[in-house]
């Protein structure tokens, strides 16, 4: 089993892959101003087992694509949406989102909670841009310092990780710069990264190492997944994920 393969393991019994919360999405929704009875054609991109594609299907008058490209991902959100009665309000869809087929101009909202980072900020805002009707809406959240300064260990690790996390404002600057008009934005508070991702993660790693015994990466994985973690309790006040809610200007 290779490593891609290990992270689906690891991660697809869990409600959520990233941090995140319900009630955070629906304020999401009450920032971006949404008439829940207007009908709404949305893409979900990067919407891993559905968590977030469920509740907006619950929530809006919506037809929604919910992308990711990880079948696994994309069967359990199928169950999730048959089980939730949404089955007619969801086409699931396997594909990168860097290879998305969409029409010029097909979508009302795109949606991106925790996976923007797959293919960059600056390059995700961009490329999905013109999938995005006049005046349609971005809501996307992404890993960003709450604070000028941070611990220079904080620093490295996330340069490493991922070089493109920056402060609110740049995030902001981005959008403004590339035909966006920032709506709205805020973090996510501490519990949508411990109660409702890390803690679950945490009691699923043995289970996962019993699944793949004597395997090193998966040895590696769980390894990393804790440093991760143990890196944000330390730390947290420095960081989190940023909500962006952002219209595409004319």
């Amino acid at each position: 089993m290779d490593n891609i393969q290990l992270l689906v393991d690891l991660h697809k019994r869990a409600k959520r892959q990233g941090p995140g919360g319900s009630v955070e999405t629906r304020k999401a929704i009450n920032l971006a101003m949404l008439d829940p009875t207007s009908p709404l054609k949305i893409a979900d991109i990067g919407c891993g087992t559905g968590a977030s594609t469920i509740q907006l299907a619950r929530l809006l008058n919506t037809k929604i694509t919910a992308i990711d490209f990880l079948p696994e991902f994309i069967e359990i959100l199928k169950d999730n949406a048959e089980n939730e009665g949404l089955s007619k309000k969801i086409d699931p869809l396997v594909c990168s989102m860097e290879n998305l087929q969409f029409d010029d101009e097909e979508y009302d909202l795109i949606w991106s909670e925790g996976a923007i980072y797959n293919i960059g900020f600056k390059k995700g805002i961009i490329d999905w841009r013109r999938f995005l009707k006049p005046g349609g809406l971005l809501v996307v959240s992404e890993i960003t310092w709450t604070t000028s300064d941070r611990p220079s260990e904080l620093q490295k690790y996330w340069d490493n990780e991922y070089p493109e996390i920056d402060t609110a404002s740049s995030k902001i600057k981005i959008l403004e710069k590339n035909g966006y008009s920032p709506v709205a934005y805020f973090f996510l508070p501490e519990h949508c990264w411990l109660e409702n991702y890390y803690r679950p993660l945490q009691n699923s790693f043995t289970e996962f190492i019993v699944r793949n015994p004597n395997n090193t990466n998966a040895q590696a994985i769980v390894e990393a997944e804790k440093k991760e973690i143990a890196l944000y309790e330390k730390y947290k006040q420095y960081y989190s994920y940023g909500v962006y809610i952002a219209r595409k200007l004319r």
